[in-house]
C-alpha cells in the first residue's frame, strides 16, 4: 500500500495520503496499516512524513486501527523529524484517553516534548495530558496544575483553543480552578478571544 503515498506518486500535496488513509480505514487492511507503520523508518524524509500523515488520518477515522503501534508513536517522539513528532503527537492525542496508564508511564517524555516543541506538538500535547485525565482521573492531581500553569502563561491567542482542548477533563470538583484562570486571562486577549473564552465557560457552567 506505501506506493500509493503522495512520494511515490509524485504529489506535493496531502490527497493522495488522506485518500489511501481512508481506504485502509475502510477496509480495516492491517497489514497495509502495518507497511505504513514500517514507513515510518525509511531513509526518506518525505516518505516519513506521508505515512505518520496517513496514520493520523486512519486515527481520526479509526482510532482502534492504529492503537496497536502506541509504543511506535512514543518513540517517534524522540525523532530529529518535527513533522513525525507532532504527527505523531496527534495520533497520541486519539488514543490518550483509552491508554492513560501507559501514556502516564511516559508522563516525563510527553512533558519534555511538550516543553519543547513545535507549536502544533504543544496544542496536542494538551489534548493528550486531558485525555489521559479524562481516562483516569487519577493523574488529575499531578497532570492538571500542569494544565492550568500553561493556560496562565500561554500566549492570548493560544488561551481559547488550549482551553478548549483541555475542557474534556473538567470535572465538578476542578472547574473553579479552570475557570478562575480562564477569567484572569480576559484581560490580554481580544474581543473575539474573549466571545470564544466565555462560550467556552458558559458550556462547562451548564454542562456541569
Amino acid at each position: 500500500m506505501i506506493e500509493n503515498i503522495a512520494f511515490y506518486r509524485n504529489r506535493n500535496d496531502e490527497e493522495p495520503n488522506i485518500e489511501l488513509a481512508e481506504t485502509l480505514a475502510k477496509t480495516k487492511n492491517g497489514n497495509g496499516i502495518k507497511e505504513i507503520v514500517i514507513g515510518l523508518d525509511n531513509e526518506e524524509k518525505q516518505v516519513n512524513n506521508d505515512c505518520i500523515k496517513v496514520l493520523y488520518e486512519i486515527g481520526y477515522r479509526s482510532p482502534e486501527l492504529i492503537n496497536p503501534y502506541i509504543d511506535v508513536f512514543l518513540e517517534k517522539l524522540h525523532s530529529r523529524n518535527n513533522r513525525v513528532v507532532w504527527g505523531s503527537c496527534i495520533a497520541l492525542s486519539l488514543l490518550a484517553e483509552k491508554n492513560s496508564d501507559k501514556l502516564y508511564r511516559n508522563l516525563d517524555l510527553l512533558k519534555r516534548v511538550f516543553n519543547n516543541g513545535s507549536v502544533i506538538t504543544t496544542d496536542y500535547c494538551v489534548t493528550i495530558f486531558a485525555g489521559i485525565i479524562k481516562g483516569n482521573d487519577r493523574y488529575s492531581k499531578e497532570i492538571f496544575p500542569l494544565i492550568l500553569s500553561h493556560l496562565e502563561a500561554c500566549r492570548p491567542k493560544e488561551v481559547a483553543q488550549h482551553a478548549e482542548r483541555a475542557s474534556i477533563c473538567v470535572t465538578p470538583q476542578n472547574k473553579s480552578l479552570f475557570l478562575d484562570v480562564l477569567q484572569k486571562r480576559m484581560g490580554s486577549l481580544s474581543d473575539a478571544q474573549k466571545k470564544r473564552v466565555l462560550k467556552l465557560i458558559s458550556k462547562i457552567e451548564n454542562d456541569s
